[in-house]
């Protein structure tokens, strides 16, 4: 797995009844992009994440900036 700063990761569950996370990675602590993650979700909490195989990355060129319009 391969983020930087921007990139959005969505955490899929694998637990009947809790819904999957998405969140902004605000640092990389690993070498050349690789995991842990300081991620800052949806709600606001901030946490140092070591994705498992359930997670995505989606880089940041691919998500709309915020407050941007889509025609």
């Amino acid at each position: 797995m391969h983020a930087t700063v921007g990139d959005r990761i969505h955490m899929h569950s694998n637990t009947v009844g809790q819904a999957d996370r998405s969140g902004e990675i605000v640092e990389v602590r690993g070498t050349d992009g690789e995991p842990p993650y300081v991620v800052r979700f949806e709600d606001g909490h901030t946490s140092l994440v070591f994705p498992g195989p359930d997670s995505v990355v989606e880089p940041a060129s691919a998500t709309p900036a915020r407050g941007a319009r889509s025609s």
